[in-house]
């Protein structure tokens, strides 16, 4: 964003800054999906004449400062400049902030505009379009070129201190990042190789797949380069994107041991980064109980008012994890939460969840897209992206949620509710019709009937609401939130996604619209970054994660070499054991003998992994009465963090005994318990998925479009689960361990295709 003489700023990052104050309100009318915004900006477009110019870029400057952005439409013969904007439910409810706000980005317009076109004078035009019947309020002014000069510098003036200091940082961080040094003496090996990688990526502007093992320093392999490259390549965000919350404090930690982190001397000695942790709401919120607007919330009331001051102070202390990122708002009576959302537009790297660049809403995809910012994106721990995506494009409503909230529904909702419980009653009658006993079905498409009928009770929900913002019940709103959620995604059903109907007893159903193939939703988002870097120790074959995640064509694939030995792990296949569904019962017996053999020809700590709660309940139900003397503890559904710290402990130095755990869950990967902490490892299962509809659907479409249905649905990702397993055993080059997996299709050339190259099965 900086130039060499002055920085350059998007017209709603700039009225962001200037134009917004008074009170947060996030009460209970949802916005429109970007989808709808851009359905609803093309449908007043349509409407108007033939030289109507949309989407008309604009630029100008102030000073060193250059203002840019794109004007939503403007008519020539009419001289008229408008900005479309997209609601729902009650337009009168829109907050007097948020009106102003969008004056403010108008008025920017139109000065632009003006000072281009040498005009005079333009009418503006406020278009608010409601998206549930298509019409159109408009809100207009006529203002001289003068007025809207003098509105355009005062704005100018308000952001230039802001921008020179934002643009003396960018030099201080530039100047520092080109003499960034590596923070220990030397490279772990494959570290190097993985880092070149990395720069090599930023330096051509490219997609990179790196698959390297686990302990050679990833986090800090992949940070060091892509922050060098910064200055080289122009780089304007960072972000650093985990799947799970241990995977943020690696990087936080790397990112401390390169400089960022809070100096232990003066503040000259830490390195000028400003970093922002990204932290779920439901983490960060101080009152979760009450409502985010100024009516209910302390921290709401005012929060514009007082943002200025809390921003300035938060990009002055720089290093802004969840600690620091709570002091600085309650230093300033501000949302924590809304305080981090804020400093993402101007903080350098963010470490935050996947969901922050993938999702639907992305929070830094939209900033990136709406800033024109040059991105480099590390994705740690990337084998679970195929996964996470399908989750982000998925969506579920309950039959009994919906019913239950009928009942207590006011009088205003009960024809529209009942109205989607009878479309979901007949959809039941209809789908079950030739197979009462089932519990499962697949649909053919879409249930359109059920679906319009969802759409005008959330209209009604929207209505509702909005005329009773201070009575609002909790369920309503989740339940409205859920019915937008399941049909904005309806909008774009395609064949990467199926819709199903799922029984959970009596009178309960579920309807499920799930993603099949991300690719088509993800493929943007990587097209929006500079550069994109993937890394796990499981990614191949690169294909499937090419394929599946809509990569570009010419990402690069990198597989770092494994610096450990074949003599560093035993590994061990019992052929004679068959963890198959019809041989589970059989094979509790000789597999509690395998585990209490291996752990007196070597006394320490391990982990055993099953297919199932079921399957590992009950041979822990067997092992304890056989081996009493042998201590184990296991993993529960639906664990708590301290629950999950607590079964970690028991892996202490010097003691003993096996945890069991799921495979594919919270124990099964990004856990490090390195040297005596944890000793082998015992894989009861190959991970496939259960041989269900849903996932022989999902092999058929996988077969159709990439031609490897039951590797892409089946084999593959359930290989990755067993080497992430067994990952968990060697963690460092001093490391020594054994694995034991139980299964005969473990001895088949193409699973062991799959399995680690530097492994030597015994």
């Amino acid at each position: 964003m900086a130039e060499v003489a002055g920085y350059r700023v998007a017209v709603r990052a700039l009225c962001d800054f200037t134009a917004r104050q008074g009170d947060l309100d996030h009460r209970f009318t949802p916005s429109p999906s970007a989808r709808e915004g851009i359905a609803g900006h093309a449908r007043v477009v349509e409407r108007r004449a033939p030289d109507y110019l949309a989407e008309l870029p604009l630029s100008g400057a102030f000073g060193d400062l250059v203002v840019s952005g794109r004007a939503d439409g403007y008519d020539p013969a009419a001289n008229c400049l408008e900005e479309i904007k997209t609601y729902r439910g009650s337009l009168a409810r829109m907050p007097a902030n948020q009106r102003a706000l969008h004056w403010a980005q108008l008025r920017v317009y139109g000065a632009l505009l003006c000072a281009e076109r040498k005009l005079a004078a333009v009418t503006l035009a406020l278009v608010y379009l409601d998206i549930a019947d298509g019409r159109e309020t408009r809100l207009t002014e006529r203002a001289s070129a003068d007025e809207l000069q003098a509105f355009f510098a005062a704005q100018c003036r308000r952001f230039l201190a802001w921008a020179e200091q934002e643009a003396a940082h960018r030099r201080r961080r530039d100047a520092a990042l080109r003499g960034l040094a590596f923070p220990h003496a030397a490279f772990r090996p494959g570290q190097r190789e993985l880092a070149e990688g990395v720069y090599k990526a930023a330096a051509t502007g490219r997609c990179l797949l790196t698959q390297a093992p686990t302990g050679i320093g990833k986090t800090l392999g992949t940070l060091f380069p892509l922050l060098t490259a910064v200055p080289r390549y122009g780089l304007d965000r960072l972000a650093f994107l985990t799947m799970k919350t241990p995977g943020r404090r690696l990087a936080l930690d790397a990112l401390a041991t390169l400089g960022a982190g809070p100096a232990a001397g003066n503040a000259g000695e830490r390195l000028p980064l400003r970093v922002l942790e990204l932290v779920a709401r439901d983490k960060a919120c101080e009152y979760p109980d009450r409502a985010c607007h100024g009516e209910a919330c302390p921290l709401a009331a005012g929060f514009y008012d007082r943002l200025p001051a809390a921003r300035l102070a938060a990009v002055e202390r720089g290093w802004l994890d969840r600690t620091a990122l709570r002091e600085v708002a309650l230093a300033h009576d501000v949302c924590p939460y809304y305080l981090g959302q804020e400093l993402a537009r101007w903080c350098d790297l963010s470490v935050g969840d996947v969901n922050h660049w993938f999702d639907a809403t992305a929070l830094l995809h939209g900033l990136a897209q709406a800033d024109g910012w040059r991105c480099g994106l590390l994705v740690d721990e990337a084998h679970n992206l195929v996964a996470r995506g399908r989750g982000m494009y998925s969506a579920e409503l309950d039959q009994q949620r919906l019913n239950r909230l009928r009942r207590g529904a006011p009088p205003a909702l009960s024809r529209p509710l009942g109205r989607v419980a009878r479309h979901w009653q007949r959809l039941v009658r209809e789908t079950f019709a030739d197979a009462p006993d089932a519990d499962y079905r697949l649909l053919e498409g879409l249930p359109d009937r059920l679906l319009a009928a969802l759409q005008q009770a959330s209209v009604a929900v929207i209505d509702y609401l909005a005329e009773h913002p201070g009575g609002a019940d909790a369920t309503l709103q989740e339940w409205l939130f859920e019915a937008l959620a399941f049909t904005r995604l309806a909008e774009s059903f395609g064949d990467h996604s199926l819709c199903d109907l799922a029984r959970h007893g009596r009178g309960r159903t579920v309807l499920g619209l799930r993603n099949l193939v991300p690719a088509d939703f993800l493929a943007p988002r990587f097209a929006a970054t500079h550069c994109a870097v993937l890394f796990s120790a499981t990614l191949s074959p690169g294909e499937y994660h090419r394929d599946l995640l809509g990569l570009p064509a010419q990402t690069a694939w990198q597989q770092v070499a494994s610096p450990f030995a074949a003599e560093q792990l035993e590994v061990r296949v019992r052929d004679d054991i068959s963890t198959r569904l019809r041989d589970r019962d059989a094979s509790r017996e000789p597999i509690v003998a395998a585990l209490a053999e291996q752990y007196r020809r070597r006394p320490g700590h391990y982990l055993a992994f099953f297919s199932s709660f079921a399957y590992l309940e009950a041979v822990l139900a067997r092992f304890r009465e056989a081996q009493p003397a042998i201590p184990v503890w296991a993993q529960r559904r639906g664990m708590s963090e301290p629950e999950r710290e607590a079964f970690l402990a028991r892996f202490a130095p010097g003691g003993s005994g096996i945890g069991f755990a799921v495979l594919g869950g919270a124990f099964a990967e990004g856990i490090d318990l390195p040297g005596e902490r944890l000793v082998g490892a015992f894989v009861a299962t190959l991970g496939l998925p259960p041989f269900d509809p849903f996932n022989e659907a999902l092999k058929a479409r996988l077969e159709a479009r990439y031609g490897r249905g039951d590797d892409y649905a089946y084999r593959i990702p359930g290989l990755i689960k067993v080497v992430q397993a067994a990952g968990r055993v060697i963690r460092g080059p001093e490391d020594r361990g054994v694995v034991v997996l139980f299964d005969d299709r473990f001895a088949r050339r193409e699973v062991r295709a799959g399995l680690p190259d530097w492994w030597h099965i015994a």
